[in-house]
């Protein structure tokens, strides 16, 4: 068996291979509403190994070519290609017995491609890569800087401390005198669990046919929703369906008192805000920045012109006066947000980020479409907002030097 015969088996076998988990992810819809992390992981396998095995056929074929086995063909005039045809020799060796017409059907070699827009024609094979060229990701920070939680309700009851009048002091062994009184205040704050939710429309056919298509969509529409979380868990104004974020609920920058600063910097007012959280007794643990501001600081230099804090060889991870620099394009470029991230406040979560995929949605069942839809349910508590500083760096240049 020669080698363009054994890849056409192997590339034959890998396809039926698709089409039985493209049928399988159909059944895993239809029955538990969902295509198992099993199933999408050996169809993507398989998918991959197709389009490899395509890719090797057409090496193949090409290789063929370039040696002469199928272009010396169509590198022949008209004439000798008649000649040489079958119809034309089985004539010629009837010798006089031959009686008739012989004719010979000459095939042009600039076909067009029947395959719509793929550049696959009758004698070159696109060199089809596998997989989906991707959109670029952006990484999210701010959910992991805050402590984990979950509820079963729709709701987040918790109890905050409103104020403390503290009149504690030595008193003498007195009978009859009446010790000092303190206040303590307390509320009750009540939050309700939000929705944040997104859908695309989809062929059923297409879905079946290709369960690595299924797959991407459900990990786009994900990254979606983690997207938006990112925005709302930091900007959210608490309006409507919003929730209420970190940075509308923190304390406002500003600059403590008996602190003398010449000439102040974007890392001079970041170490100032970690005291305004230190003197509010709860110490700060991180900062989150805008990429472009903390590249700014990054390049800080002295007066000689070399790097403050970086070190344009090495590997170090972004860090400020000891503490953590989150980086997040959520962050609107000149602010910056310090604080006891852990302490101050927590996610909840209802539901984690689910994918459905429905037929029963408006006219879907006629016209051979799904609905999928991609939701998730969370709330945001903000126990401490004094351990949230937040500021500008307005009045701060990145650097003195």
């Amino acid at each position: 068996m020669s080698e363009y015969e054994q890849a056409a088996r192997e590339l034959k076998a890998a396809t039926d291979e698709v089409k039985r988990f493209a049928e399988a992810s159909t059944a895993e819809l239809r029955n538990l509403g969902k295509i198992t992390e099993e199933t999408k992981a050996s169809a993507d396998k398989a998918l991959a190994e197709m389009n490899g095995l395509s890719a090797r056929l057409a090496d193949i074929e090409q290789k063929a070519a370039r040696a002469g086995q199928e272009g010396a063909r169509e590198t022949r005039s008209l004439g000798q290609r008649f000649i040489e045809s079958d119809e034309v020799k089985a004539a010629i060796g009837a010798g006089d017995r031959f009686k008739g017409r012989v004719t010979v059907e000459m095939r042009a070699i600039t076909t067009d491609s029947a395959t719509g827009v793929s550049g696959t024609t009758g004698l070159v094979v696109a060199d089809r890569q596998p997989n989906i060229v991707t959109l670029p990701t952006r990484q999210m920070t701010i959910r992991g800087l805050l402590m984990p939680g979950q509820t079963g309700s729709n709701a987040i009851d918790f109890v905050q401390e409103s104020g403390f009048s503290n009149n504690a002091a030595p008193v003498a062994e007195n009978p009859g005198k009446t010790k000092p009184q303190s206040e303590i205040g307390f509320s009750l704050i009540t939050l309700g669990v939000k929705t944040i939710a997104h859908f695309v429309m989809a062929s059923k056919q297409i879905l079946a046919d290709a369960p690595m298509l299924a797959s991407y969509v459900d990990g786009r529409l994900r990254y979606g929703l983690a997207f938006r979380e990112e925005d709302q868990l930091l900007n959210g104004d608490g309006r409507d369906q919003s929730l209420n974020g970190l940075l509308n609920q923190a304390t406002a920058y500003a600059q403590p008192a008996g602190v003398t600063v010449k000439s102040e910097t974007m890392i001079d007012r970041l170490r100032l805000a970690m005291l305004q959280a230190t003197m509010a007794e709860l110490p700060a643990t991180g900062h989150v920045l805008n990429p472009t501001d903390w590249t700014s600081i990054e390049m800080t230099k002295d007066t000689q012109g070399r790097y403050v804090f970086a070190n344009p060889t090495g590997l170090a991870g972004p860090v400020l006066w000891g503490l953590p620099v989150a980086q997040s394009l959520s962050m609107k470029a000149g602010s910056f947000l310090t604080g006891a991230f852990a302490y101050a406040a927590q996610i909840f979560d209802r539901e984690d980020a689910t994918v459905t995929i429905s037929t029963e949605d408006r006219d879907n069942f006629v016209k051979n479409m799904v609905t999928i839809l991609a939701e998730e349910r969370l709330a945001l508590a903000v126990y401490r907002p004094q351990a949230l500083i937040k500021g500008t760096f307005a009045a701060a240049p990145a650097s003195g030097g």
